[in-house]
């Protein structure tokens, strides 16, 4: 194999390649990058047995050939050439000579051979969605995957269509996120996207891309984006019944200034570490919300109007979960709904309902 091409964009492919090869694996070849040169394409694969992600770029295909390379050492030699076109060969004996203006370097690959296949998705149905709405639509509900082993099906966000409605949902046993949009699709899909997965979908997807083009099988899902093409392992098993958790009525409601509620709840935070987790109580009530913390390092109170209607409520909340659905509002606005001191709160724009987020209180010491 002997091929030319752009340093920048080969190293552009194989930073992102790299990020899904496999660090610890039985298969030697996957902690690799697959290279195959032919027809003036170079074709990549990183792959780690639950992710893989395919790219090509243009190239000056001296001979055809494929070879595994070590990919943070090809990466690291890539990043670092003094010239913008590279030299790639390789011998009989699956050595790789990379140059590039007076630099060269000699290190040893691997046979394409022992390069798993990626699997194969059979699915004739195609589903187009806009980039930039994918991205927000993952980078608003991805904070409340679990990171816990107790429930697999909560490692992965919801995908959901169905009626003319896509939907993004994760939740985690304390929080539940969930984003509404509008689809073409007048099929049914309901599938289990991994976090891991759901980050690489983010980072692949910039500001070019204008549609995602996605195709969903029993067990894998394959997106092309752009010039990448990616396939994740879906995570099987039955979703919780979420609809079930949200409360159809409420006995208040307040629609609250989003950066007024996260910067008291911020100054909340200061008295709180690793260590001490109390909770912080917010008391909403005559156009007023007042916080309140006191742990073993000190007490701070604090106060912001907001617009309040309904009844008197205090409650605790967890100040990382009431943050993070703040954060992830992207919203000047949020409307917050609640039915006393002990059940979920649920988070909303203050107007429509594209996003519904939901926080479960923490019992106060005095509750």
């Amino acid at each position: 194999m002997k091929f030319q091409c752009n340093r920048q964009k080969l190293n552009k492919a194989v930073e992102n390649l790299q990020r899904v090869t496999a660090s610890k694996t039985t298969i030697p070849a996957l902690e690799g990058i697959l290279l195959r040169a032919e027809k003036n394409k170079l074709t990549l694969c990183g792959y780690d047995l639950d992710i893989g992600i395919t790219t090509s770029i243009d190239a000056n295909i001296k001979t055809e050939g494929s070879v595994v390379v070590p990919a943070k050492l090809f990466s690291d030699i890539i990043k670092r050439m003094p010239e913008d076109i590279i030299s790639v060969e390789t011998d009989e004996k699956l050595i790789i000579y990379i140059s590039g203006g007076k630099a060269e370097y000699k290190i040893i690959g691997m046979s394409a051979e022992e390069y798993p296949e990626l699997p194969a998705v059979a699915s004739s149905e195609k589903i187009s969605i806009d980039g930039k709405t994918l991205k927000s639509m993952i980078r608003q509900t991805m904070y409340a995957v679990s990171d816990k082993d107790e429930n697999p099906t909560q490692k992965g966000s919801l995908f959901e269509i169905a009626n003319g409605t896509f939907r993004i949902v994760s939740v985690d046993g304390y929080r539940l996120a969930v984003r509404t949009e509008k689809t073409d699709f007048d099929g049914e899909k309901s599938i289990i996207v991994p976090r891991k997965s759901l980050q690489e979908i983010i980072n692949l997807i910039s500001d070019d891309v204008e549609n995602v083009t996605v195709r969903a099988g029993g067990r894998h899902l394959t997106m092309l984006i752009g010039d990448y093409t990616i396939i994740t392992r879906l995570i099987e098993g039955e979703f919780m019944n979420y609809k079930a958790t949200i409360p159809s009525a409420f006995s208040t409601e307040a629609v609250i200034n989003t950066r007024m509620f996260s910067d008291t709840i911020e100054r909340m935070s200061l008295l709180l570490t690793d260590r001490i987790k109390t909770p912080i109580k917010c008391c909403f009530e005559n156009n007023t919300v007042t916080t309140s913390c006191n742990t073993s390092k000190g007490e701070a109170t604090d106060e912001f109007e907001a617009n309040i209607t309904g009844s008197y409520v205090e409650i605790g909340l967890d100040n990382k979960y009431i943050l993070d659905a703040l954060k992830f509002a992207e919203t000047d606005e949020v409307k917050i709904k609640m039915n006393g001191s002990l059940k979920p709160i649920v988070i909303l724009p203050s107007d429509g309902d594209n996003f519904i987020f939901l926080v479960m209180p923490v019992r106060l010491r005095n509750g």
